[in-house]
């Protein structure tokens, strides 16, 4: 085999450590569908989110399943916590289907963390 080649199977072979080992880790990929957090986020944004591995803080943007439509994920804001749940919230209170809706979540129900945008949505 040329040396070439043999170093482009090399570096995909790394490559895809990496990736196995950041999907390990709970790294995943969220894209913004809505305006609900807008100035934040606007819809087309693209996200990486990561699973939570620390407590909540009131403040932190999270990515949770719809409570009413579980095939559904949400981004939020974190508004409250108290006793084992949070108070979720849009940015854009007019757009936004939140605990203002179907009441706080369970903390346990909110697995993932946002970590950073890796791309802006329509507009920008």
């Amino acid at each position: 085999m040329p040396r070439l080649a043999t170093r482009t199977w090399v570096q995909a072979g790394e490559l895809l450590a990496a990736i196995a080992a950041l999907a390990a880790w709970g790294l995943e990929r969220v894209e913004v569908v809505g305006s609900s957090m807008a100035p934040t986020f606007i819809s087309g944004d693209r996200l990486l989110v990561v699973r939570r591995c620390r407590p909540l803080r009131v403040g932190d943007l999270v990515a949770l399943s719809d409570p009413t439509s579980p095939g559904r994920r949400l981004v939020k804001r974190v508004a409250s916590i108290d006793e084992g749940s949070a108070t979720v919230e849009g940015d854009n209170e007019a757009a936004s289907t939140d605990s203002r809706h179907f009441g706080a979540v369970p903390v346990s129900a909110i697995r993932h963390l946002v970590v950073r945008r890796y791309a802006h949505g329509e507009g920008t």
